[in-house]
């Protein structure tokens, strides 16, 4: 099979396309044929060396953490998956991942693929989606009549916590350009904010249960202080800055049925 892979740190040009043998389940895992696979933040992180102390890899090493494909074999112990099965996961950040024709993916956390969408765009799912669970209900543990600020809403994950928030039952104002507003108004946001006219922390306005920071720029934690009702008990700033956090699991499982119930979009733009 063909697989995309670098043997040392760097920027893109160390990625190198590769013929490699295609690896065997073991016990508990599957074998995915890759339908799709995405590029995000944490990858180029991860190639560039930047997390080299936290995970260590194995080199060479194949790129890609979300992935949405077909099971082609099944490992020893394997239950409850057949052959054939559509599936999406997030993959170890230090395994070795779905840019390549086939990659291997522990069975216990595989959720079904949305089947709403075609089998490749579900590829958008994993990391995007747990990352917006995560930050609203692991960590702000959001619930129904609370009101949250989402900067960032147009994006990836801020697409997923509009929709999210909104199905909890919390009042969403929602800060993005004018691009995203009609979007993010169609999933569920009550209040929209231009965010290419006025500061976000001038033009909220009123002081938020929970404020969820997506965009990254030189504002400072501190900036959004005033915005919250109760410093230190409920605030989410990025993926840097978490006060309270919870326990719990976040499972793409539910993520992937509720988009098959049409009540997530996985669909994301300007």
């Amino acid at each position: 099979m063909q697989a995309v892979r670098f043997h040392q740190y760097g920027d893109s040009t160390v990625l190198t396309a590769e013929d490699v043998p295609t690896p065997t389940p073991g016990p508990g895992q599957v074998l995915l044929k890759v339908a799709a696979t995405s590029f995000t933040p944490a990858d180029a992180a991860i190639r560039a060396g930047h997390l080299r102390d936290m995970l260590p890899l194995d080199l060479p090493h194949t790129p890609g953490v979300d992935v949405a494909g077909t099971i082609t074999a099944l490992g020893e112990g394997v239950t409850g998956w057949t052959d054939g099965d559509t599936v999406v996961a997030f993959l170890p950040l230090n395994a070795a991942g779905a840019a390549a024709d086939h990659v291997l993916a522990a069975a216990d956390p595989l959720a079904p693929a949305p089947t709403t969408v075609d089998l490749p765009d579900a590829a958008a799912l994993p990391a995007t989606g747990l990352t917006a669970w995560q930050a609203l209900f692991d960590h702000a543990a959001l619930t129904a009549g609370q009101s949250i600020l989402i900067n960032g809403a147009g994006g990836a994950a801020g697409t997923y916590a509009v929709q999210l928030a909104h199905h909890t039952g919390a009042h969403v104002t929602a800060a993005a350009s004018p691009a995203s507003a009609d979007r993010i108004r169609g999933h569920g946001a009550d209040r929209i904010i231009d965010s290419t006219t006025t500061p976000v922390t001038k033009a909220a306005g009123i002081r938020y249960d929970v404020v969820l920071n997506l965009v990254a720029n030189h504002l400072a934690a501190a900036a959004y202080d005033h915005s919250v009702k109760r410093i230190g008990a409920q605030f989410w700033l990025g993926l840097t800055r978490c006060t309270t956090p919870r326990s719990g699991r976040a499972d793409p499982r539910r993520l992937a049925a509720a988009s098959d119930a049409g009540d997530r979009a996985l669909g994301f733009g300007p």
